[in-house]
């Protein structure tokens, strides 16, 4: 594995990535090499990671790593890939870009920085930020099956990833980058569920939110389907049942197919 990592942005998911990296052992927080303007998103960078090389300027970081993760907000990579491109005596093939900005196609990056450049586009979520990531990416130019692996072991670090065709990363936005929106919204009405038949808060939320937790975990750790699951649940004219019953007649089922949908379509809207 690659031993020098840049990154351009030095936000929470930067943090969050680059302390993946350290707490797995894959890399130790001298591989790292980093630049944000902001003086205080570089000290939180460095307490999170415990350490970490901190560069002058964006050149400094393309000039030292062998990969480098752009984590600047879409509308911030105008003057990024700018910076890059102007950097003098540097042969940009020999470095592999991993972009997390939301939105912004692989054709952006080649347009900006040449055809044949090594670029991985990830969309990831913020889960990364606790170690349970679900990400999505797709490689494009020259980038090749090891760096896809590079970028995939990577990002195991923090949680799960695919490598898929580009034209899915909209969907991948729609149901693991918004998704998380989603589901804060089903804790916060179970648990209001719970206060309202007279548990109190805490306990409410605390409940609400274990109950998606390990129900996921079954999902993830059974590998049975979440019908079946759903139905070791339901017992004849039982609680469960009633309350299922209750669901869709109101809609849950389509009201979140629909919710994943304008998402990703709403994504697509942005990368054009």
């Amino acid at each position: 594995m690659t031993r020098k990592i840049g990154f351009i942005g030095m936000g929470q998911m930067a943090s969050a990535l680059a302390g993946g990296f350290v707490r797995s052992g894959k890399l130790a927080p001298g591989d790292l090499f980093a630049y944000d303007i902001s003086p205080d998103a570089a000290a939180r960078f460095v307490g999170t990671v415990g350490g970490g090389d901190l560069c002058a300027s964006i050149s400094d970081v393309v000039l030292q790593a062998e990969t480098v993760f752009l984590c600047v907000k879409p509308q911030h990579m105008g003057p990024v890939v700018a910076a890059i491109r102007e950097i003098p005596n540097v042969d940009l093939i020999k470095k592999l870009f991993v972009s997390i900005a939301a939105g912004l196609p692989i054709s952006y990056f080649q347009k900006a920085l040449g055809e044949d450049l090594r670029i991985v586009r990830v969309m990831p979520n913020t889960p990364c930020l606790v170690g349970e990531a679900a990400s999505g990416f797709s490689r494009g130019g020259d980038a090749s099956e090891s760096d896809a692996q590079l970028v995939k072991a990577l990002l195991e670090t923090v949680g799960v990833a695919f490598e898929l065709p580009e034209k899915l990363l909209d969907a991948v936005t729609g149901l693991s980058g918004s998704g998380p929106a989603f589901v804060y919204m089903m804790i916060e009405a179970l648990a209001d569920g719970g206060v309202k038949m007279g548990l109190p808060r805490a306990a409410a939320l605390s409940l609400a939110a274990q109950t998606l937790k390990g129900s996921a975990e079954m999902v993830l750790k059974t590998g049975e389907h979440p019908g079946a699951l759903k139905d070791k649940v339901t017992s004849p004219a039982g609680t469960t049942i009633a309350g299922v019953a209750e669901l869709e007649s109101r809609g849950l089922r389509g009201a979140l197919i629909a919710a994943v949908e304008a998402a990703a379509r709403r994504s697509a809207e942005l990368g054009r």
